[in-house]
């Protein structure tokens, strides 16, 4: 017999409304998880730039976009809190957490893929992450909320 046929493809139904929260459920909570995780990890990375320049492999003059490091450390500041507040948003089922964190992924991978000469690995890691951020909450964004 198929697995569906006993209901492991279902987590829970909503009565009320008819849907039906999937094992895809987990895709959000991991795409909540790392929106949160990621959030904090630019967070630091702004700390980082705000107060130990040389820390990191080029001068400012050699990124994709040439601004001072203090720039990009509020930059990623900003990016991270506010990430992870969508990620919580996200684990919550918040549809508007779901279509800003599309957004901030998004931006996220912009804002890494700038920042890449300055910290080569960790950011190609965090824009691999943000794609795959996009991709769970793109497909699979309802159904977290059908928990409840």
């Amino acid at each position: 017999m198929h697995n569906s046929e006993f209901g492991a493809d279902t987590l829970r139904s909503d009565v009320t409304s008819g849907r039906k929260a999937t094992l895809w459920v987990g895709w959000l909570l991991f795409a909540g998880a790392m929106m949160t995780l990621v959030g904090a990890f630019h967070a630091i990375a702004g700390v980082m730039a705000l107060i130990r320049r040389d820390y990191f492999v080029v001068a400012p003059d050699g990124l994709v976009v040439q601004v001072s490091y203090t720039s990009w450390g509020w930059v990623h500041l900003l990016a991270g809190v506010v990430t992870v507040f969508a990620g919580i948003g996200v684990i919550r089922g918040q549809k508007w957490a779901r279509v800003f964190g599309m957004v901030l992924a998004g931006l996220g991978a912009l804002l890494n893929f700038a920042f890449l000469p300055a910290y080569p690995v960790w950011c190609t890691v965090m824009i691999a992450i943000d794609v795959l951020v996009i991709y769970a909450l793109a497909v699979h964004g309802d159904e977290v909320r059908a928990l409840g």
